[in-house]
């Protein structure tokens, strides 16, 4: 269990750093150093890391309210943000909420990331202070 809460964890915090990385590739391609294609592309890599956060929470045993909250990350980073910015023609209004939304999934990102860390480094705890006799150490 330990060694899948401390996968869960390095996913988590990856896919807020993912998500940093994405913002500046944004600015990159808003302010003339590049164009949007790196945006675009690093995005989709960026959307499959809630799908795999989500994958890991069952044998990580990481709480159910985390759970939810990576249910909201999948939907909300790896349904909802790559969709918006395809309504640009037919919905701007709509497609206008891709930047506010890469916030609200960064902002999960970062509670997931955070609990993560926190069960992690619950369960080493209590892996120390079990005694070497009852964990079969001789």
């Amino acid at each position: 269990m330990r060694t899948w809460r401390l996968a869960f964890a390095i996913i988590a915090w990856l896919f807020v750093g993912a998500v940093i990385v994405q913002v500046f590739f944004a600015g990159v391609g808003l302010f003339g150093a590049g164009d949007m294609r790196l945006h675009a592309s690093f995005g989709w890599l960026v959307a499959y890391l809630p799908i795999l956060i989500l994958l890991l929470a069952w044998p990580a045993r990481i709480g159910l309210r985390t759970v939810w909250l990576c249910v909201a990350l999948f939907v909300m980073g790896s349904v909802v943000q790559p969709s918006l910015p395809g309504l640009g023609d037919q919905l701007p209004w709509v497609a206008a909420l891709h930047p506010p939304n890469a916030l609200l999934v960064f902002w999960i990102g970062l509670v997931v990331a955070r609990r993560g860390s926190a069960r992690y480094r619950e369960a080493a705890s209590i892996l120390d202070r079990v005694p070497p006799e009852a964990a079969g150490e001789s």
